[in-house]
């Protein structure tokens, strides 16, 4: 909310500094293995997700709060899904591009999943057929359903 607005009484009216939710949403972020991958994250124990340059993705990393759940995926080598992180802390300026346009947002891995989850796969499974990541494939983060959460986590063997 922009700041506090001034009441016909003469008080002031302030609105919550961030929209509070009950349960964590959930999500799917995609990196290249050979420039960030599961193991680096790991190696790490908490990474910042930077470099994202797409408004769609820059929204859906402002629309995370601390606790909510990430899909780790593999893109262009791998193709597949291949862990859970957590969002330990929410957006802030990308100071590696573009200050005033883009953020970031801390990761921490939670768990690496039983078997990694291949695209392919997820596109053969009906219970997906709406993922962001398929109707949009170069979207980076992207928002998941519990559904489709659940879904891709039994298709993990979990």
């Amino acid at each position: 909310m922009a700041g506090p607005f001034l009441l016909a009484s003469g008080g002031l009216l302030r609105g919550p500094k961030k929209k509070e939710r009950a349960m964590p949403q959930y999500w799917l972020m995609k990196s290249e293995p050979d420039e960030y991958g599961w193991d680096d994250l790991v190696a790490e124990g908490e990474g910042t997700w930077d470099g994202v340059k797409n408004a769609q993705a820059s929204n859906n990393m402002k629309a995370m709060i601390k606790g909510d759940q990430v899909f780790f995926y593999h893109s262009r080598q791998g193709l597949e899904v291949v862990g859970i992180m957590e969002v330990s802390e929410e957006h802030s300026p990308d100071v590696t591009t573009d200050p005033e346009r883009w953020v970031v947002v801390k990761v921490k891995p939670v768990r690496k999943l039983g078997k990694p989850v291949p695209l392919k796969a997820m596109k053969q499974n009906p219970k997906l057929k709406e993922l962001a990541i398929i109707r949009q494939s170069r979207l980076s983060v992207a928002p998941v359903t519990k559904s489709e959460w659940d879904a891709i986590l039994a298709m993990a063997g979990e």
